[in-house]
């Protein structure tokens, strides 16, 4: 059940006047506006009460209970990791079906991904605190979709100062804010979501790389490649770790998923600069799936979209039209999470690449 503050209860039965239109936006406080309009007595109460609730929850970041999240991975002194679901976004998983990372600098605390809205990014930081009693100075977020972006307002309404995004990235979220919310509340649940609000004006953009410097010495890189499986993407590099954090650039066993807005031949460019970029024995922390190292992401990402291109393209080759990208051989990637989902329209999304086809819009 929600957690509501005593001084929260005592508002219920204040005087104020009743937005009922208002108060109902609120999934925890539809049962009241209801019974409201058929207790106009209770009328004022309402509206006060949600204009209290709504100021306390701005500056806490969120009000609810602490959610049930995977227990964090230590990676290497000072980093830890929660890994998400390998499925999509559920309410089960709470929309929580990528990577939260923190890692623990002299002056403060690092978190890559923002989480997928504030009652996930809520939950994320009573973890760190369990670890560390440095505060949140940094958040970068993977790229625009829900799951990187929704639970920054959490952060924002907690006093943090430094958000970080690739430009592209951070357009394409603030365009696309409504619809991304709006499918993230279908999808997940609005009691988790209904509070999550468009911060994108809160983040610093960079184009190609960004250094912060963190104190003690060390620094973050914040690095981009180019477009892929989102058209705008961060990276982080700590060089003093040597630890990537790589974002929906690479996977790790978790069956690839690709959207309108994904392009699989830049796709294969982009990993390709990266790994080229950072020294072999790096340690990863994929987009989807635990930590790793260089050889495993290059199998489970490049390599299956190396595959998959050589399989269309052979295809075409012999004639295939779309509706034969359903028959090509993917039986060695069926072990993993979401491949019964993703295959054969990842095919299909491929040879419309490759030939030109509409490949849609979207928002996630």
């Amino acid at each position: 059940m929600r957690f509501v503050s005593s001084i929260l209860l005592t508002a219920l039965f204040s005087s104020a006047h009743l937005n009922v239109q208002a108060a109902s936006q609120d999934p925890y406080f539809k049962g009241f506006a209801n019974y409201a309009k058929e207790n106009g007595a209770l009328s004022p109460s309402v509206e006060k009460y949600l204009k209290e609730l709504t100021e306390t929850e701005r500056k806490v970041g969120y009000i609810g209970p602490v959610l049930d999240l995977p227990k964090p991975q230590k990676v290497m002194e000072g980093v830890y990791t929660v890994v998400g679901s390998l499925i999509w976004h559920t309410p089960e998983n709470y929309g929580l079906n990528n990577n939260l990372s923190w890692v623990e600098f002299a002056d403060g605390v690092f978190v890559f991904n923002a989480g997928p809205n504030p009652a996930v990014a809520y939950s994320f930081h009573q973890i760190i605190k369990q670890h560390t009693d440095k505060p949140v100075k940094w958040v970068a977020v993977e790229n625009s979709q829900g799951h990187a972006y929704l639970g920054a307002s959490y952060w924002v309404d907690i006093g943090v100062k430094n958000f970080y995004s690739q430009s592209r990235a951070n357009q394409d979220f603030n365009n696309g804010f409504e619809q991304i919310k709006a499918s993230w509340s279908r999808r997940v649940g609005e009691n988790l979501t209904h509070s999550a609000r468009n911060v994108s004006d809160k983040f610093t953009e960079f184009d190609d790389k960004l250094v912060i410097d963190v104190g003690g010495g060390e620094t973050i890189e914040l690095l981009t490649f180019g477009p892929g499986h989102t058209p705008g993407s961060t990276l982080a590099y700590i060089p003093s770790r040597n630890l990537l954090f790589t974002g929906d650039v690479a996977y790790n066993h978790r069956s690839l998923a690709f959207f309108p807005y994904t392009h699989t031949g830049h796709w294969i460019d982009t990993f390709k600069a990266m790994k080229a970029a950072m020294p072999i024995d790096v340690f990863v922390i994929p987009g989807h799936g635990a930590p790793t190292d260089m050889a495993k992401i290059t199998e489970d990402t490049l390599g299956y979209l190396e595959y998959l291109h050589r399989a269309v393209k052979e295809k075409i080759a012999q004639g295939g039209k779309e509706p034969d990208m359903g028959s090509i051989d993917q039986s060695a990637y069926k072990h993993r999470p979401v491949f019964e989902q993703t295959h054969q329209q990842n095919a299909v999304h491929i040879y419309k690449e490759l030939t030109g086809g509409d490949l849609g819009e979207s928002f996630e």
